[in-house]
């Protein structure tokens, strides 16, 4: 990749040089404040799951030191009872896979003080590097430590690996600063935004994926075939032990069914405020991988013919104390307020540059196209009311009230980008859309705000860089390393073809 070199220049310029021999000392003294002031956690009770609408604010509270008292105790008494052994840090990389670190359970207490030490390149490089094929892999930052910060709240114990239980972490320099890069950080930036300008987000991720038998040699040829059974049998011990699996590690599952191929499954989460929406995926994104090994499969969230499977992000605005869907009227039903109105304008004016974080890779984008058979460069953003072939698709009946389902997104895209993307872009329709509707059919602005959906992941690159507002929200050093990786992947895309396809990195 030939601009390596010159952004992460920059980067060090904008991180500073954290990894000198001389900050040994600051680090003494930051670790007590990192922790202090980066465990955010919720009340985990007897470790029973909870949907209650205030994780969020209570996530960005600082907690006090009673209240980690009472979280540790809590665990601790989870571990005894379970008999565990180990504990996984895990963190998502910029592709949304879980990067973790394991340690034995009786040095728990101990590295929730101190932290987890990993290479900062474990979630900044791209999966599975050559040789000299990554300019930037000899860089000073690529060559430090960074710190797992555990948040207490997601202590779950795993119930499809033995005796081992997982925390989510935050992730920040060894001198205590967030890591600019980190999918999980720049999630809890904007939602805390969005908290400051007096709302609250309810979400859920509906995805798609694939179970396949255990590849087999055939002729030369490796040979993957679709586990057909759990087409129409939803009674399979395989859904049914990810689902009650999931339960039991805080995902609530509200439905799943088989889709449309065979093999393929949905699966839908209930919603949730704040952060948890996009945890849940990402422990969807693990624990549907190991359940499957457990059963002789292979788990993809692609389909044999590399097409990426789709992952929906269901969300709709609340007030503050999350009493109030904003997008719904006072009866609760018809069309969406003004307030939605701005929110959906804002997401369609910024449609181009979202797709590129919701669709990273270029077999994601197939399925923007797919229904054309023109040859273009660009596809309209579409929205309507309960029309599930739209990019923005708002539905207004059920009990859930109002709620608009980004279906720009891919089930290969990181959960925390999408989720912090389009904070971002309703965000700014708030504030800055000035557009007025008089009723449902009365959307000409609505139409006239929405950008093109470009159909090249290289356009979309383009587009993602020159959104002032996204590159704003999102940071300029994740911008950069994040384009910066992309366009590595569109120059060995070939060989990754060959070397990926489904049945590795992101299976």
């Amino acid at each position: 990749m030939n601009d390596g070199g010159d952004f992460l220049k920059e980067d060090a310029k904008d991180e500073g040089n954290e990894i000198k021999s001389s900050r040994m000392s600051k680090l003494r003294r930051t670790r007590k404040k990192v922790t202090k002031l980066h465990v955010f956690s919720t009340e985990i009770g007897e470790m029973d799951v909870s949907n209650s609408k205030d994780n969020t604010r209570d996530s960005m509270q600082i907690p006090t030191a009673p209240q980690l008292s009472s979280r540790m105790k809590h665990i601790k008494q989870e571990m005894a009872k379970n008999h565990l052994q180990f504990v996984r840090f895990e963190a998502t990389d910029l592709h949304g896979v879980s990067r973790s670190k394991s340690i034995p359970a009786h040095f728990f207490q101990e590295k929730v003080i101190h932290g987890v030490y990993m290479p900062r390149g474990y979630l900044e490089l791209i999966p599975n590097p050559k040789d000299n094929e990554v300019d930037h892999i000899r860089a000073t930052c690529f060559n430090s430590d960074i710190v797992l910060m555990p948040e207490l709240s997601t202590f779950r114990v795993l119930p499809w690996a033995e005796r081992t239980a997982r925390v989510i972490c935050d992730t920040f320099t060894v001198t205590g600063e967030p890591l600019l890069t980190s999918p999980r950080h720049i999630a809890k930036r904007q939602l805390s935004q969005l908290q400051d300008s007096g709302f609250s987000l309810l979400s859920a991720f509906i995805y798609d994926f694939c179970i396949f038998s255990v590849p087999e040699i055939i002729n030369a040829k490796t040979i993957s075939l679709p586990a057909s059974a759990l087409l129409n049998n939803h009674d399979q011990p395989f859904i049914q032990e990810l689902v009650d699996g999931l339960y039991h590690t805080g995902a609530n599952v509200e439905s799943f069914s088989s889709s449309t191929r065979p093999g393929q499954m949905e699966i839908c989460f209930l919603p949730e405020f704040g952060i948890s929406s996009a945890d849940n995926a990402f422990t969807l994104r693990t624990g549907v991988k190991e359940v499957a090994r457990k059963y002789n499969y292979i788990a993809s969230f692609f389909i044999e013919t590399g097409v990426c499977n789709s992952g929906i992000l269901s969300h709709s605005l609340w007030d503050v104390d999350g009493k109030k869907n904003m997008f719904c009227s006072s009866s609760g039903m018809g069309e969406l307020t003004i307030t939605g109105k701005k929110w959906l304008a804002g997401l369609l004016k910024h449609s181009a540059a979202l797709s590129c974080l919701m669709a990273p890779a270029v077999s994601c984008r197939k399925r923007y196209s797919k229904e054309s058979k023109d040859l273009k460069e660009s596809v309209p953003t579409t929205w309507g009311y309960n029309d599930n072939s739209c990019a923005f698709n708002i539905k207004c009946h059920g009990e859930k009230g109002t709620r608009i389902e980004n279906k720009l997104g891919s089930a290969t895209a990181n959960p925390y980008l999408v989720l912090a993307a389009t904070v971002a872009a309703g965000l700014d329709g708030l504030q800055t859309y000035d557009g007025v509707w008089a009723g449902p059919d009365d959307s000409t602005d609505l139409h006239e705000s929405a950008s093109e959906i470009p159909l090249k992941l290289e356009d979309a690159l383009v587009a993602l860089e020159e959104d002032h507002c996204l590159r704003q929200a999102l940071g300029e050093t994740f911008i950069r390393y994040f384009v910066a990786m992309k366009k590595y992947e569109l120059e060995n895309e070939e060989t990754d073809a060959e070397r990926n396809q489904f049945l590795e990195y992101f299976i």
